[in-house]
C-alpha cells in the first residue's frame, strides 16, 4: 500500500510536496535571526487509513534504502538497575549511534531523486553516521566538523571516505559554513532540523519501543542538545497515537548537560538566549539548538519535562552503566541515565522508564578516561601484585 505524505509547516500550517529543495517554510524562516533556533520546521504528515504497521509511515519507499542494519535495536532488560528501567541500545547501529536512523532516510531520499552528494555539519556522530551510511549507499558526503571534535569520530568519517572539512570554531560555526556551501553548490543538506527527514528518521525508535513492549512506556529519557532526537521521539509517539497503536503519550524527559541547557532554560523562562556551550558530552553541546522552537512546542503541548545534569553526574552515570550492565555509552548517551538517577526518587512506583542510549563510548575514549584510574606501573612477575 502506498502512503501519501506531505510536508506541513509546524508554525503556519502551509503544505509542501516532499521533494529536493524543500527544507524550511519560506514564509516563517524570514522571521529568524542568526542567533536563534530555526523557524518554519516542516513536519511529515500522512493521509491514509488502516495502517497495519507503523513502519509504513515513512516518506521514502523501502526500495531506496541502503541494505544495511539500521534500527531494530535491542531494548535491554537491566536486572542490576532494577525492573523499572530498560535501555534502548542504539550503540549497535551500523556506525555506533542513533544518528543512523536519520542518515538512512536522508540517503534513501537522495537515491530516490538521484542526488549524488550530501552536505552536513556535525559535532561528530551525525557526520560519521552520514559518512558510513553514505558509503553504503554510493553517495559522496562532505562533512564540516569542529576541529576539536573527538578524534575517533573524525577517524570514522575519514575511514568511510568522507570529504572532511575542519572548522575553526564550534558546531554552530560549522553549521553556518555547511549551509553556505550547500546553498552555493546546490547540494542536499542533511543538517539536523533544517532537513525535515532528520526528525522523521529519528521517530522510528518510538515505533520499536512500542512493538518490543506491546505498549507505550511511562517515561522516556532522551539526551538533548539541538532537540531533534527529542522531536523525533515525540513525532513517533504522535503517529502511534494518531493511528491507534497506543492510547497515551508517555512522559518524555529531555536531559540536557548543565553546560548546554538552552531548551531547559527556555522552557522555564519562555525565551531562548544564546549560550556558550561547554560540556564533556560533545554530542549534545550546542550554543543554538536548531530545533529549539519545535522541541519546546512538543514539550509544552505534551506536558514533557526537562532536567539538567552536570558533567560529573554524566561521567558517574557512564561508569555505572558500564559496570552494572556492560554497556559502554558515550557521555551524551549516558546523560539519559544521569537524568533518570536525578528523578528516580519522584517517579511513580512501579512505572517503566526507557532510556535512550544514543552512542557508543568508543567514539570518545578521552572523555571516558577522565573518570578512570589507570595502572601506575607495569609488573614484571606475579609477585609484584601479590
Amino acid at each position: 500500500m502506498k502512503i501519501k505524505a506531505i510536508y506541513r509547516c509546524s508554525e503556519c500550517g502551509r503544505e509542501f510536496k516532499i521533494e529536493p529543495g524543500v527544507m524550511l517554510c519560506p514564509d516563517c524562516k524570514v522571521k529568524q535571526s542568526p542567533d536563534e533556533p530555526l523557524r518554519g520546521i516542516l513536519e511529515v504528515e500522512y493521509y491514509t487509513r488502516n495502517v497495519k504497521d507503523p513502519h509504513m509511515l515513512l516518506p521514502v519507499e523501502k526500495k531506496y534504502f541502503p541494505d544495511i542494519p539500521v534500527g531494530n535495536t535491542p531494548l535491554m532488560k537491566t536486572e542490576r538497575l532494577g525492573s523499572g528501567v530498560l535501555l534502548k541500545n542504539d550503540t549497535v547501529n551500523l556506525t555506533g549511534s542513533y544518528k543512523d536512523r536519520a542518515s538512512i532516510l536522508v540517503a534513501a531520499f537522495a537515491r530516490k531523486f538521484k542526488l549524488k552528494e550530501i552536505v552536513l555539519a556535525s559535532t561528530g556522530n551525525a557526520g560519521s553516521s552520514m559518512s558510513g551510511v553514505g558509503a553504503a549507499g554510493g553517495l559522496k558526503v562532505t562533512l564540516f566538523l569542529p576541529e576539536k571534535a573527538p578524534r575517533a569520530k573524525m577517524v570514522q568519517a575519514l575511514q568511510y571516505g568522507a570529504n572532511v572539512v575542519t572548522v575553526d570554531g564550534n558546531y554552530d560555526k560549522a553549521f553556518d559554513l555547511s549551509m553556505a556551501y550547500s546553498e552555493e553548490k546546490g547540494l542536499l543538506s542533511r543538517n539536523t532540523a533544517y532537513n525535515p527527514l532528520t526528525i522523521e528518521g529519528k521517530k522510528t525508535a518510538a515505533f520499536e519501543i512500542v512493538k518490543q513492549l506491546g505498549k507505550a512506556p511511562d517515561q522516556v529519557f532522551v539526551p538533548t542538545g539541538d532537540g531533534v532526537i527529542l522531536s523525533g521521539i515525540y513525532k513517533g509517539f504522535r503517529d502511534l497515537l494518531k493511528f491507534g497503536f497506543i492510547k497515551k503519550m508517555p512522559m518524555i524527559v529531555a536531559v540536557q548537560a548543565k553546560g548546554s541547557s538552552a531548551i531547559h532554560d527556555a522552557l522555564k523562562s519562555g525565551t531562548f538566549k544564546k549560550v556558550h556551550s561547554e560540556t564533556v558530552a560533545d554530542s549534545i553541546a550546542v550554543d543554538v539548538p536548531r530545533c529549539g522552537y519545535y522541541a519546546l512546542k512538543q514539550l509544552r503541548e505534551n506536558k514533557g519535562q526537562t532536567v539538567v545534569v552536570s558533567d560529573n553526574e554524566i561521567l558517574h552515570a557512564q561508569k555505572e552503566l558500564s559496570e552494572q550492565t556492560g554497556l559502554f555509552a558515550e557521555p551524551a548517551a549516558a546523560a539519559s541515565y544521569a537524568g533518570y538517577l536525578q528523578l528516580q526518587s519522584i517517579l511513580k512506583k512501579g512505572s517503566l522508564s526507557v532510556l535512550l542510549i544514543t552512542g557508543t563510548g568508543l567514539k570518545d575514549i578521552d572523555a571516558a578516561s577522565k573518570g578512570l584510574k589507570f595502572p601506575e606501573h607495569a609488573i614484571k612477575s606475579i609477585g609484584d601484585i601479590l
